[in-house]
């Protein structure tokens, strides 16, 4: 068979995690479920407050790659270390319910570069989300020296890791509760790393970094300086990032996106 060729050395976990959006949590598995090739697994970490989710999946046929728990855990990064723990793959993907991969080549291609690329540690691509209400395509290589920017598009979404590393550099953290995802990307920066530059993920801007973008950013920089000392670059980028955030909500400030959105096509 064409996958077992290429999971001859590597094998890539996809976890999922959910909170009362079955209907989200099924265009995700749909997603994965038109991979080229499929994951070694596909673990659902589910901690609804309702069994609406549970019953579906143990109701209704599912691939036997599939795998879940439904329990209740103490937020987002608990529900992310759970699934890391249970992962027996090589290669980690966390694949938020709503979001869904690109094309149906994603998982194939990434595979594909690290039997290409073996000394690589973590890799990122790129993103296609909404910004000043405009559908784009956005992603960068991760820059270690930039990371007083804060993610800088190189979007949580989009990484794919190896297990081994989070037993090197831990996993989220619990008492992070918007940017936990930063703080693990700091601890990554002397991992090899690598950038896949094509569109991996289709993201859904509902979650909780989206919604709180303003007290994420603050945090950002708390996290930053924990490990890196008081900046006042870091500083001076989030007033940066606050002023683009609210340009972004006037009419003008969409207006002049569009343009810029348009020049990049």
């Amino acid at each position: 068979m064409k996958w077992a060729y290429f999971y001859h050395m590597e094998q890539l976990s996809v976890i999922t995690i959910s909170f009362n959006n079955l209907k989200e949590l099924q265009q995700t598995c749909n997603s994965v479920d038109s991979q080229s090739i499929p994951p070694h697994e596909h673990y659902i970490i589910d901690g609804s407050s309702n069994d609406e989710i549970s019953v579906w999946l143990n109701n209704s046929s599912q691939p036997e790659y599939r795998k879940w728990i439904c329990e209740k855990d103490k937020g987002i990064s608990d529900a992310f270390n759970k699934g890391i723990n249970l992962a027996s793959g090589s290669i980690i993907h966390l694949l938020n319910s709503a979001d869904v991969y690109y094309s149906n080549s994603v998982i194939e291609n990434v595979v594909n570069f690290y039997k290409q690329h073996p000394e690589t540690q973590w890799t990122s691509g790129n993103i296609y989300m909404k910004r000043g209400g405009i559908w784009v395509n956005i992603g960068v290589p991760f820059d270690p020296k930039q990371l007083y920017k804060g993610m800088r598009a190189v979007s949580h979404p989009t990484w794919f890791v190896r297990k081994e590393v989070y037993a090197r550099v831990g996993q989220f953290s619990v008492d992070i509760k918007i940017a936990m995802d930063y703080d693990l990307m700091c601890r990554l920066k002397g991992e090899p790393y690598g950038y896949i530059n094509e569109t991996l993920i289709k993201f859904d801007d509902s979650g909780v970094s989206t919604h709180q973008y303003l007290n994420s950013i603050k945090e950002n920089t708390q996290v930053y300086e924990s490990y890196f000392g008081y900046s006042i670059a870091a500083r001076i980028w989030q007033f940066r990032l606050r002023i683009l955030y609210y340009l972004l909500k006037s009419g003008f400030g969409k207006f002049l996106y569009a343009i810029k959105a348009n020049n990049l096509k």
